[in-house]
């Protein structure tokens, strides 16, 4: 039978075959579509890579010429350097980002510390490490349960070295802050506030919480009505060697020194009755959100439920170039503080 005789017994069924190949290609075409775009239970989202947040490796350096706050007149930062110690690489940082889900138990402050010690790792005598492993119990495993929508951000190393060492992690991540010199300047000249600033230590586990209350408020003991969404800062670290030259005094209200000279600085949590839980490290904690203030009425930055912690230690301590021997703070914190931030 020739091709043209065969396209002939074929023209009835033409119209039937074209419907019929037209359903077929339809058909296989659409199933794998809808398939695609079936709901996902909890159980197969936890198999979809990247669900369970965003890990970030990093090193840097980071200087600065200059920072000015401009008024009437200028408060100037001069000569701004943060590095590694002896001025290199700031290195082996590890950021982890979650938006954590109703209930979810992230890494939190030691909580790295606890799991090694249920692992056997750390010696769970030691007071430190027992507070961690019962501080961080959450549900079977160890860290601090969020709320739906909570962006959760913990800062820790990249290698810590040998699991079973407490110093290998207190000191995974070093770093040097240099500042030249802090000044103000107005119409009058420049005054010089501090100078020669230096100071190396290393960094312990750093948290920062964006709370999602939504637009929920709250009203602290002073009356100040504040945002339940709210910024959560919560950070442990030690400064091992520091050096300052305080040039004017009434910079702050804690001290009144003038023409003095600080060497040898150390801040750290080793003595006294509020060590347990800090690993030997200064510790400070503070929440960040919009506010309202009960004095006032105005409106802005609230700094509430601020807590700082340390040991200072100043061996060298000096007034008008000559050492006048040291001095020693203990237990030195900072707490029950609330601020209200704004314009006037």
């Amino acid at each position: 039978m020739t091709r043209r005789n065969a396209r002939k017994r074929l023209k009835p069924f033409r119209p039937a075959l074209r419907r019929f190949f037209t359903l077929s290609l339809t058909a296989s075409l659409s199933l794998p579509v809808m398939a695609d775009f079936r709901p996902l239970d909890d159980s197969t989202l936890g198999n979809v890579t990247g669900q369970t947040g965003v890990t970030i490796e990093m090193e840097t350096r980071i200087e600065m010429d200059r920072l000015s706050w401009t008024d009437e007149g200028s408060l100037n930062v001069n000569g701004v350097r943060l590095s590694g110690q002896n001025d290199t690489v700031l290195d082996n940082l590890k950021l982890t980002l979650d938006i954590a889900g109703q209930d979810e138990v992230l890494e939190y402050g030691f909580s790295e510390i606890a799991r090694r010690a249920d692992a056997g790792l750390l010696d769970a005598s030691n007071p430190d490490v027992a507070d961690a492993l019962a501080r961080y119990a959450v549900g079977g495993g160890y860290g601090k349960q969020f709320d739906s929508g909570d962006l959760v951000i913990h800062l820790g190393a990249t290698d810590y070295g040998d699991p079973t060492s407490l110093d290998d992690y207190l000191q995974a991540v070093d770093f040097e802050l240099a500042v030249d010199s802090v000044e103000a300047t107005g119409s009058g000249g420049t005054a010089s506030l501090f100078s020669n600033i230096m100071l190396q230590g290393y960094i312990g586990p750093t948290d920062l919480v964006i709370r999602n209350q939504g637009n929920n408020t709250r009203t602290l003991a002073n009356g100040n009505v504040v945002s339940g969404s709210e910024l959560q800062l919560d950070t442990h670290f030690e400064i091992t060697d520091g050096s300052l030259d305080w040039d004017a005094a009434d910079v702050i209200l804690l001290f009144n020194f003038a023409a003095v000279g600080i060497e040898g600085l150390q801040i750290h949590n080793r003595r006294g009755d509020d060590t347990l839980g800090h690993f030997g490290m200064a510790s400070a904690t503070a929440k960040l959100s919009r506010g309202t203030s009960a004095a006032s009425g105005k409106e802005g930055l609230s700094i509430h439920e601020v807590d700082f912690r340390a040991d200072i230690d100043m061996p060298v301590f000096k007034v008008g170039g000559t050492s006048i021997g040291s001095v020693q703070f203990t237990d030195f914190a900072i707490k029950n503080t609330t601020m209200m931030v704004y314009g006037h």
